[in-house]
Formats: structure tokens, C-alpha cells, sequence
């Protein structure tokens, strides 16, 4: 069972770059996974779960959300971004980000410079760590369509810290990764050189 895991974790993120620390894979792996509890939160609010801070009709959720996209749909989308932007992480330590894979245009089995990882990785995650804790004091605050500021309670405010949580650890270990990745590059280049 646990070869036919690993295989699937190949297939679907590609081999780990010999010479990676374990430590730094299990960074890399780690920040792809923060988002994932969020999301299915998510996920389950938009289909009507009732485990935000409206218990009411899902159509007292939409906010600003256009008429033509459904409430399910959005938050499929935004989950699926996420952890879309998130899987970036594990780049950091397959052979994918090391040299482009076959189905990129023009950069097919070209090295990826390590400044073209580095950097939107380095930003991406100095933004997530500012970010997460920037909204740390105010995490349970909703506005309500009214306008009134809503808090969560009791269990809904549990599984709501248990689902976003994760999310500050995001910054953090992608910046870890990043770093690892940084470090075996630039000793590979000189070795190299």
C-alpha cells in the first residue's frame, strides 16, 4: 500500500532532486498541504454547510460575487487556485524545478534559472507570512450583508482555527524550501564552475 502511495505522489509531483535534505522535501510538501484544510472549509461553506458565520440562505454569502457564478463554483475556483499556487512549493525539490518539463513551449528540457524560482518563491513567501499574520487579530470577523462585524463561536470557531490555522505556517515553510532550493543551486553553479 505504501509503494502504490508513493508512486501516485511520483507520478502526480515528479521525482525529488537527488541531493535535497529531507528536511527541505518535508517543507516543500508541508506548505503544499497547509492550504488544503482551508479549503475543503471552504468547499463545504459554499455548498451551504452551515459551519460559517451565516447559518442562513447561501445567497447571504455572495457579496460581491457576480449573478452568473454560483456560490459552489466560486469557492471550487479559489480552492482549486490555492492549492494550485500552493503545489508550487514542491517544485523547490522535484526535477520539475529544475528543468522544464516536456510540455512547456520553448523551455522544454531547459534548466529553469534558480532566480526564476527564487524570487517569486522568496516574495511569495514573505507576502504569505505578513499576510497570515496581519490578519491574525481579526481572523474571526466576518461582515455581515447588513454591514454589522459577525464573530464566530463555540465549535464553528473551532473548526474554522483547525482549518485555517495551517495557513500560517505557509510563508514560513515555503521560505524554508525556497532557501534549500537557493543554497543547492547557487553550490551546484559552483561546483559546476
Amino acid at each position: 500500500m505504501a509503494g502504490k502511495l508513493m508512486s501516485g505522489i511520483r507520478r502526480v509531483h515528479g521525482r525529488t532532486v537527488e541531493g535535497v535534505p529531507r528536511w527541505a522535501v518535508i517543507a516543500a510538501y508541508a506548505a503544499s498541504l497547509t492550504v488544503l484544510p482551508s479549503c475543503v472549509w471552504r468547499i463545504a461553506l459554499g455548498f451551504g454547510a452551515p459551519i460559517g458565520p451565516f447559518t442562513g440562505d447561501v445567497g447571504d454569502m455572495r457579496g460581491d460575487l457576480p449573478a452568473w457564478m454560483p456560490m459552489w463554483g466560486y469557492t471550487i475556483l479559489l480552492s482549486v487556485l490555492s492549492e494550485a499556487l500552493a503545489l508550487l512549493a514542491v517544485g523547490l525539490v522535484s526535477q520539475w524545478g529544475e528543468v522544464f518539463p516536456r510540455w512547456v513551449p520553448l523551455l522544454r528540457g531547459r534548466r529553469v534559472p534558480t532566480l526564476a524560482a527564487v524570487i517569486p518563491a522568496g516574495v511569495g513567501a514573505a507576502v504569505l507570512t505578513l499576510a497570515t499574520l496581519a490578519m491574525t487579530p481579526t481572523f474571526d470577523e466576518f461582515t455581515a450583508p447588513d454591514g454589522t462585524i459577525v464573530h464566530l463561536e463555540g465549535w464553528r470557531l473551532g473548526l474554522f482555527v483547525a482549518s485555517y490555522g495551517p495557513l500560517l505556517l505557509w510563508g514560513p515553510l515555503l521560505a524554508v524550501a525556497t532557501v534549500a532550493y537557493y543554497l543547492r543551486r547557487t553550490r551546484t553553479s559552483l561546483a559546476q564552475a
